[in-house]
């Protein structure tokens, strides 16, 4: 177990997998290459819609993809994984553990959800009281154990349909140790937070409606959440900048930023990187990753009235990649939820995350797929 205090994991969306000749299958196989090969991410997460049909060949693409793999990967259930009626093919096809089931991951307690199976198949999506008592344990267990916890689920829980289960979950998410949830479902990039939880979606991978093809870079850096959309096939390096937190991101706990601030960056790359940071386009301060750590980092004095922080790693190469957050330093800019467990708090666009704010995919304004 990596002992740095940074969960950091890459998310492919749903795959939608058809056949041996279709792009996304070609897509998804040029991903797990690149996540593959390089250090720094715990794991890779399959947020469900694996199968498009949910049949057993659609799966042994799935499987064929990832075997062979360095890094784990952990995959949850969609509403087309139950095509066939249930989840036999998903699990026979996959050999995935039994959902729901956690896993500590750098110190994070990651849960990992079926909001499927209960249902009759299609948009029934249900946790059922015996799936929402175990998940209502294992938090208790890690507010005991005094770890943040990471949700990965298929969709919003807005989006639950047995009686009471929507409102029930939102709340003990919001009023407990989840920091992060993430989701497939919405084929769409989308951030949400409500102040205490931040919701992230990933576009699809098989059924694309907005910008190019790629697959999400999330973190967890001592209870900040950081997220970043990585095109496919754009060269390393990438930064992504885990403190401090975006002012979107926040936290209600959090305290602006001031003073002497530690700057960190999860950097992913092969060969030796070189990072430095800038504040509002000032000079570039030089960081560095100590021995068995993950991120690079600098202390720099925080400027009253500053607002932009951005973090460049650079290749022996020469390749260069640039990544930029707006600390949060105005109390009176503090997030305030708007409607918990649902995308009533998205942040909407926000480009340099990957984020278009279109929402263009089947829960909104794309098509009926």
């Amino acid at each position: 177990m990596r002992s740095d205090g940074i969960l950091a994991f890459a998310q492919v969306g749903d795959l939608h997998l058809t056949g041996l000749d279709a792009d996304n299958l070609r897509d998804f196989r040029a991903a797990l290459a690149e996540i593959d090969a390089v250090t720094g991410i715990d794991f890779a997460f399959l947020p469900g819609d694996n199968a498009d049909d949910g049949r057993p060949d659609q799966y042994a693409l799935v499987r064929a993809a990832l075997d062979g793999l360095r890094l784990p990967v952990h995959v949850i259930s969609g509403d087309h994984d139950m095509e066939s009626g249930g989840l036999d093919a998903f699990y026979a096809g996959l050999g995935v553990p039994q959902l729901p089931y956690a896993a500590v991951v750098s110190g994070t307690r990651c849960l990992f959800l079926d909001i499927c199976g209960p249902g009759t198949g299609g948009l029934d999506f249900r946790l059922g009281p015996g799936q929402i008592a175990w998940l209502e344990g294992e938090m208790r267990a890690a507010e005991e154990a005094g770890q943040d916890c990471a949700l990965f689920m298929h969709s919003y829980p807005a989006d639950l349909t047995g009686a009471g289960e929507a409102a029930r979950v939102a709340n003990l998410v919001h009023g407990g140790p989840v920091r992060l949830v993430a989701i497939g479902h919405t084929h769409y990039n989308e951030l949400a937070n409500d102040g205490r939880t931040v919701y992230a979606a990933t576009r699809s991978t098989g059924q694309i409606e907005e910008g190019p093809v790629g697959y999400a870079v999330a973190a967890i850096d001592r209870g900040s959440v950081a997220w970043r959309f990585k095109e496919l096939g754009r060269p390393w390096p990438f930064v992504l900048i885990t403190a401090p937190v975006d002012r979107r991101l926040v936290h209600a706990d959090a305290r602006p930023v001031a003073g002497p601030t530690e700057i960190r960056a999860l950097v992913l790359g092969p060969g030796p990187l070189a990072c430095a940071c800038s504040i509002d386009g000032g000079p570039w301060h030089p960081m560095h990753r100590a021995e068995g750590e993950r991120c690079h980092r600098a202390v720099l004095d925080w400027p009253p009235g500053a607002r932009r922080l951005s973090v460049r790693a650079r290749s022996g190469e020469g390749l260069l990649d640039v990544d930029a957050v707006e600390p949060f330093c105005d109390p009176a800019g503090q997030v305030r939820a708007r409607g918990i467990g649902s995308d009533a708090d998205a942040v909407g666009a926000w480009p340099e995350k990957g984020v278009l704010g279109t929402q263009l995919g089947p829960n909104r304004n794309g098509r009926q797929w």
